[in-house]
């Protein structure tokens, strides 16, 4: 009986070095170190802004780095551009689809591909053995509008795949998917890094790691923080270098907290009213994936509860209901003991409630108006003299929020663009937290993007506000910002509410645990 062929170490295909990208004064990273091996499927695993896509696109041309090295294989590999990258064996599959609904499957498929007279039937035979190969499954003659969004990103990866490329980069690529269609992918991913190809998928869910990665690189603040060649046994860790400012060697965004106080609420005799309530709520997308699955929650007044989970566990939808932008699938929601669940912003904000979404230029605020127009968004009706704005009124009353809230800008007719991200952030602030009768506020990712001078600022208003006998519900990626401004957290997973944990940074490693899925 012949000896069993030994195990071979899987060779670096493309090695980075000391990698950083600079866009102006932003670092989005820094001193990148990574190695990609043949055969093998590498995540990258982060919160939002972590650096996985900016990585991803010097790999692929589209930047090209400030500082460091690039080899693949051998050889310096430093592509001018997306063309260049291809011409290398270098292929990724987008978070946007480029396909041209109106043309059936294969033309897009050979578009800039094929010159000169074709025979469709022959290349649709050599695609559909192709995707076969890889498990793809493709109808070459149907129209791509036609198609569901899982089967046009069978599209983009068999685009790829034709290339018969060395090094597959998939960004973010189940992000829109159902979840049978996400372990079709995953399984695809396996065969494409069987088949001897590099793969490097970006994600943050812990599931698909589990799954497909054969290595795990965490990126954190624009650095890698950490990196795992057995990532299922690893699992904690990686958590705990995502969510921690400890893993993040230079990464001080969150010493903005270190400076406030601990939190002492006062006492109150009996118990206190509840200033928000959530029932069995569940929301489905439109694709039908369930993003939320029977959440139930309650708030009292002062109280300030924080979320707690890898991005895309329901988080944002929850944050979207609550603002009435999204309407509930099922289920019912109150604040100060009103029902919310049907409805519209305005009527939400007339009961009492804050809301501070977490894109502050999509949905908070209007950046070609003044900072004076911005402060008085849904209330500009106040300054109303018959029919007109009483301008100089709303100045003044602009100029009183400035200044109770540290808003720095030359006047209150700037335009709201030009503010910095602390102070616009701080005008949102002020705008919801003098919201009439605030009984409720809303807090989704409030620092996001911001300095440590802003951060502190930010959550010592949130506090105050709490002090007024105001619920909070704080959504938050950064674990360090909710066990500093938190009475408790509840940790979101795959939708659902898996455990809750009074805010204290002895229970950091125990909400980590329930972050990445265990329950006790």
């Amino acid at each position: 009986m012949p000896a069993p062929a030994e195990k071979t170490e899987p060779q670096p295909l493309l090695t980075l070095s000391g990698v950083g990208k600079r866009f102006g004064e932003f670092s989005a990273l820094s001193d990148i170190d990574i190695a990609f091996n043949a055969h093998q499927a590498h995540c990258l695993l982060g919160e939002n802004g972590a650096g996985k896509s900016t990585l991803c696109n010097l790999v692929f041309g589209i930047h090209q780095p400030t500082s460091g090295v690039m080899r693949l294989e051998d050889a310096p590999y430093a592509p001018a551009n997306p063309r260049d990258a291809m011409g290398h064996g270098v292929a990724m599959v987008h978070q946007h689809f480029s396909l041209i609904n109106e043309l059936p499957v294969i033309d897009n498929l050979l578009i800039g591909k094929k010159f000169g007279r074709l025979n469709r039937k022959a290349e649709a035979e050599k695609i559909t053995a192709l995707a076969t190969e890889f498990g793809l499954d493709l109808a070459p003659f149907e129209i791509v509008g036609d198609l569901s969004v899982g089967q046009r990103q069978r599209i983009e990866i068999v685009k790829c795949l034709m290339q018969r490329p060395r090094l597959l980069i998939l960004d973010e690529p189940t992000a829109v998917l159902l979840p049978e269609e996400i372990n079709s992918l995953l399984d695809v991913c396996r065969r494409v890094a069987e088949s001897g190809c590099a793969v490097v998928m970006v994600t943050h869910k812990l599931a698909e790691i589990a799954r497909v990665a054969d290595r795990v690189t965490v990126l954190r603040g624009g650095r890698a923080v950490a990196h795992s060649a057995e990532p299922s046994n690893d699992m904690d860790a990686l958590v705990r270098a995502m969510i921690s400012r400890e893993g993040g060697a230079g990464d001080n965004r969150n010493f903005g907290v270190s400076a406030l106080p601990p939190r002492n609420p006062a006492p109150h005799r009996g118990p206190r009213p509840e200033a928000m309530q959530i029932d069995n709520l569940s929301f489905v997308d439109e694709i039908g994936v369930k993003r939320l699955d029977s959440v139930t929650l309650t708030i009292t007044e002062g109280e300030i509860v924080g979320v707690a989970g890898v991005e895309g566990n329901g988080q944002s939808e929850l944050g979207s209901i609550l603002a009435g932008l999204s309407r509930a699938t099922s289920g019912r929601w109150f604040a100060a003991g009103r029902e919310m669940t049907a409805a519209k912003p305005r009527q939400i904000t007339a009961a009492g409630v804050g809301v501070i979404p977490e894109d502050r230029h999509l949905v908070a605020s209007i950046g070609q108006l003044s900072l004076a127009d911005n402060l008085q968004l849904g209330r500009m009706q106040r300054f109303a003299r018959y029919g007109l704005i009483d301008r100089k009124d709303q100045r003044e009353a602009a100029s009183t929020l400035m200044q109770r809230f540290d808003v720095r800008a030359p006047d209150s007719q700037s335009a709201f663009s030009t503010l910095s991200g602390g102070n616009q952030q701080k005008a949102v602030l002020a705008r919801e937290l003098t919201t009439p009768n605030l009984r409720f506020l809303l807090a989704a990712h409030p620092t996001r993007g911001l300095d440590i001078g802003a951060i502190e600022a930010v959550y010592t208003f949130i506090r105050q506000a709490a002090d007024r006998n105001t619920g909070v519900l704080l959504i938050s990626s950064e674990l360090d910002e909710l066990l500093a401004v938190a009475d408790r957290i509840v940790v979101f997973y795959r939708g659902r509410i898996i455990g809750e944990r009074p805010a204290s940074s002895d229970n950091r490693d125990h909400i980590g645990l329930l972050m990445s899925g265990k329950t006790p």
